[in-house]
């Protein structure tokens, strides 16, 4: 069922937070990955009330409830691209399985794009899924270079905001 056409954007609540950890959990165990990983990884991507007090957590919300989750973050200065000053971290973006390929995705990718103009920030970075790639590149992120051992994450996008 396509319910994006009466889809809210909003900023989550601590009262989100079950709803929001559904969403991820439902989400990371559709990856490609052994169950016994994905079970043992879920704590890291659930997140708690105090997660709120750094991170903004925005949800895609239904009538239904919610069925998509965006964290955005600041980046460390050394997970930019050469040449950026300033970004914005695109640190999770989780949709439902059920809810999948709905546009949801695109516009919470959006609203964080918005943030980053609305911020004066030099752009957006993603840190993704090796399956989650084409998707950000269709949206017109460029892969960065993975060979870096610097960095925690291989499959990194970015979207410069133009000045």
């Amino acid at each position: 069922m396509n319910d994006s056409s009466t889809l809210t954007l909003r900023r989550a609540t601590a009262a989100d937070l079950p709803a929001v950890n559904r969403v991820i959990e439902a989400a990371v165990m559709g990856w490609a990955l052994p169950d016994r990983v994905k079970r043992l990884a879920m704590p890291s991507y659930r997140y708690a009330p105090d997660d709120l007090a750094h991170l903004q957590l925005w949800v895609a919300e239904t009538p239904r409830g919610i069925v998509g989750v965006a964290a955005l973050d600041t980046p460390q200065a050394r997970e930019l691209p050469a040449g950026a000053d300033s970004g914005l971290l695109l640190h999770g973006l989780y949709v439902h399985p059920d809810h999948q390929q709905q546009g949801i995705g695109t516009q919470l990718l959006q609203m964080a794009e918005q943030q980053v103009q609305t911020r004066r920030l030099g752009g957006l970075l993603v840190r993704a899924q090796r399956e989650a790639g084409d998707f950000f590149m269709h949206q017109g992120l460029q892969a960065l270079d993975s060979d870096d051992r610097e960095q925690a994450y291989q499959h990194r996008y970015w979207k410069p905001h133009p000045a």
